[in-house]
């Protein structure tokens, strides 16, 4: 099985891109802008996780738990 690897380094968009399973997850943590349209290909290009729960204060640890939870492998 390929490991999940989300690399916290990333932008949103390229993440979404390799694992589409992360936008429904990144928006039950309370990124809900996520599925407007045109957001992801906007400010997703150049928005990583890190840099969105500090803008949203969401705890970016309970991200990491969340993606961990989901089988993801956290890099960066």
């Amino acid at each position: 099985m390929e490991e999940k690897t989300i690399d916290l380094s990333k932008s949103v968009y390229e993440l979404s891109n390799q694992h589409p399973e992360i936008i429904d997850i990144l928006k039950e943590l309370g990124f809900q802008d996520i599925t407007k349209p045109g957001m992801l290909s906007t400010v997703g290009r150049c928005m990583t996780i890190p840099k969105g729960a500090a803008a949203k204060k969401i705890d970016l640890a309970s991200i990491k738990n969340a993606l961990l939870g989901h089988g993801f492998v956290i890099k960066g």
